[in-house]
């Protein structure tokens, strides 16, 4: 059996559009589960400057071979032209929680 590669997708989206992100993303299975933060404040650079932006955070639990795939569809979701997506690997965790994260991604229960 294929070892799996967990782990939590980060992405960063307008208050208004976070929860539709997450939603479409987890209907799609690309994620097992998302959770979406309250509002933060984001300070980047963008095109030479300083910006602050209002986000909300989505934070995917995921398979590191979905990436590709959730990348391609925040494409169409995302209102950003360059959309935060980062993959943090996961190393250790329940393993009760990632026998449900595989039942859940690759099972299709």
């Amino acid at each position: 059996m294929k070892r799996r590669e967990f782990g939590v997708a980060i992405i960063a989206a307008p208050g208004d559009q976070a929860e539709r992100i997450a939603r479409a993303i987890v209907d799609l299975r690309l994620a097992a589960c998302a959770q979406v933060t309250a509002e933060v404040v984001s300070i980047y650079w963008w095109k030479g400057r300083r910006a602050e932006a209002r986000e909300k955070l989505v934070i995917l639990k995921t398979e590191k071979s979905f990436i590709g795939l959730i990348r391609d569809r925040l494409k169409n979701l995302h209102p950003y032209d360059v959309p935060e997506l980062i993959f943090l690997p996961v190393t250790a965790g329940n393993p009760d929680y990632m026998a449900w994260l595989t039942d859940v991604m690759f099972k299709k229960i």
